[in-house]
């Protein structure tokens, strides 16, 4: 990928049309009914905890905010960001009389107004699908939207090297995937959170170490960091 020049445009993350009319039914087919069982796990990993405040950015469909849900309880808030119109529809159907999810039109990759008002930033398989420009304002929104101590979660693409890794994962990045995603895979993920005031990491790999769910602490900056 070496002089490659990147652009959002590429980007295969803001889902639209039949894809996202049908996206969880699709994602059942594709993995061949492995995606259910493994979003719980992923859940469960996570470690949501009664009474949280959720901020999940890049909603999508509503199944991440409802299988959180079921451990934060109404005592609990979920707040939902995303703006494809077929995914919102999907989301407010899905989370239809449940007052503690709320969801919202608000790009994630934009300033926000959140400020230490969450316990946990989810991010599913949303952070690959942007320049590095991007995933930075993202990182720094997460940031400013925990409380102190609070955690941001990564569901994504682990880091390894693509030009080793098994045949099938080659041809997933390289020819079902966009650019951005393996960029994003060559890169230290760790590296740039802790750039970004996070630390504490744990880690839980899946699909043969492929993926990865990153969870890291938001920590006081040093004075005069931006």
């Amino acid at each position: 990928m070496s002089g490659t020049v990147l652009r959002q445009e590429d980007s295969k993350v803001e889902v639209t049309g039949f894809e996202a009319r049908y996206y969880d039914t699709l994602m059942n087919l594709i993995t061949l009914g492995w995606y259910p069982s493994f979003i719980r796990k992923v859940i469960a990993d996570l470690r949501p905890r009664a009474g949280e405040r959720i901020l999940d950015m890049g909603a999508g469909t509503g199944r991440n905010a409802l299988l959180m849900h079921a451990y934060t309880g109404e005592s609990g808030r979920i707040v939902g960001l995303e703006i494809g119109e077929e995914m919102q529809r999907q989301f407010r159907s899905k989370t239809a009389g449940i007052p503690s999810i709320r969801l919202e039109d608000r790009r994630i990759d934009e300033a926000l107004s959140y400020e230490e008002e969450f316990d946990l930033v989810f991010l599913s398989f949303v952070l690959h699908g942007f320049i590095q420009e991007k995933r930075e304002a993202i990182l720094r929104n997460a940031y400013r939207a925990l409380r102190p101590g609070g955690r941001i979660a990564i569901l994504d693409y682990a880091n390894f090297d693509v030009d080793e890794a098994p045949g099938w994962v080659r041809f997933a990045i390289r020819r079902v995937e966009c650019p951005l995603a393996e960029d994003f895979i060559r890169r230290d993920t760790k590296e740039i959170l802790t750039a970004h005031g996070f630390g504490e990491f744990r880690e839980e790999y899946y699909l043969l170490g492929h993926i990865r769910l990153l969870v890291a602490e938001r920590e006081e900056k040093p004075e005069g960091d931006v």
